[in-house]
């Protein structure tokens, strides 16, 4: 009887730890191509004139990608549904393009410390705990 009750208990306590953990996101608005708007001290003007963007459109299961002025950005995400974030397995092509690398480095930099997201209508926002926020609109937004 006594074992009984500890499988019981343990099944019961497993499922309880699963309901805890946070659920991934399925596919949805977020999966599309997303036109930075505002980042740092970035101007809105120079931020479209580097075409600025993040591509959350699936190249492969979590596999995404980026695009800051210079060189083609590739990225892991997960998106999860209580609104938090996590970016890994970044990296990049290797080319130097005389203006655009600050932007471009600053993004690199600051993108794995993304851990929230907010969608609203056809804005997104990710944000860190040090406050930095990048600001994206929808590309297929008229």
């Amino acid at each position: 009887m006594n074992k009984v009750f500890s499988l019981l208990l343990g099944i019961l306590l497993s499922l309880a730890l699963q309901s805890c953990s946070p659920q991934k996101l399925p596919p949805g608005e977020f999966q599309r191509q997303w036109m930075m708007v505002a980042y740092k001290d970035y101007s809105k003007a120079f931020l479209t004139e580097s075409k600025a963007q993040i591509d959350l459109s699936p190249v492969k299961s979590t596999r995404y990608g980026a695009f800051m002025g210079c060189n083609r950005m590739f990225l892991s995400a997960d998106f999860f549904k209580n609104g938090t974030v996590k970016f890994s397995d970044a990296g990049s092509t290797m080319m130097y393009c005389e203006g655009r690398m600050d932007l471009e480095s600053d993004f690199a930099k600051d993108l794995p410390t993304m851990t929230k997201y907010k969608i609203e209508g056809h804005n997104l926002t990710l944000s860190n705990e040090k406050g930095i926020e990048m600001k994206f609109i929808a590309a297929d937004w008229d």
